[in-house]
């Protein structure tokens, strides 16, 4: 019962202090309506944890990997994804430009951000996948990267509608192509290998301590 309240304080505390970060970066956006369009996708993954918290509580490894990938998309929506200003912080740290140091041409705040979705929400993914059943073998490891992908498509497919539907400024900043015409594929890329690199490491982790185990026991 102890371990249970202090695992729920755990969430308790993650959940208010996304709470302070939330309303930090509502403060003064960089477009709004660009940033209340972002949000929809906090306030459904926020109600789907309400809604499902009495069948399915993360555990505090996954709890942790969707408080800091909400953290990276609130960065990103308080900006716009492409203008978030990491090479100027990165100047005043070092006094070089990150952009031309890689060779970048473009903001790359959004491929970072797609990147995250498959490394930091494929853990959590083959959690749940699990707790509904799921045996904790090769399919827990490989449905979850299925799902990312699957789940990138429908978002970019998302952001294309809805740039249609705006139209204009606002529909452009919301679609952040920044003139890439294969910006959707490019993200769609990343979003899945960021989780093979997680599944890789739940692989290498669930193997070390099954070792571990046997030889304990």
């Amino acid at each position: 019962m102890e371990t249970d309240r202090s695992h729920r304080r755990f969430l308790l505390t993650l959940a208010g202090l996304f709470l302070m970060v939330w309303g930090a970066l509502a403060i003064a956006p960089f477009n709004r309506h660009d940033w209340l369009l972002e949000n929809l996708l906090v306030l459904a993954l926020v109600a789907a944890l309400l809604f499902g918290h009495k069948h399915y509580l993360p555990s505090r490894s996954a709890a942790t990997l969707i408080f800091l990938y909400l953290c990276v998309h609130q960065l990103g929506a308080h900006y716009t994804y492409a203008n978030v200003p990491y090479d100027a912080w990165w100047q005043t740290l070092t006094g070089e430009s990150l952009n031309d140091q890689m060779g970048w041409e473009r903001n790359q705040f959004d491929r970072l951000a797609h990147f995250s979705y498959g490394l930091l929400l494929a853990y959590p993914i083959r959690e749940v996948l699990i707790r509904l059943g799921l045996r904790p073998g090769f399919w827990s490891l490989v449905l979850p990267v299925d799902i990312v992908l699957s789940t990138s498509a429908v978002y970019e497919l998302i952001e294309w509608f809805g740039a249609e539907m705006l139209g204009g400024g606002l529909g452009r900043t919301f679609l952040a192509t920044q003139n890439d015409r294969w910006d959707p594929q490019k993200d769609m890329a990343l979003a899945t290998a960021g989780a093979i690199v997680a599944m890789i490491v739940t692989a290498l982790v669930v193997k070390t301590q099954r070792s571990h185990n046997d030889s304990a026991s």
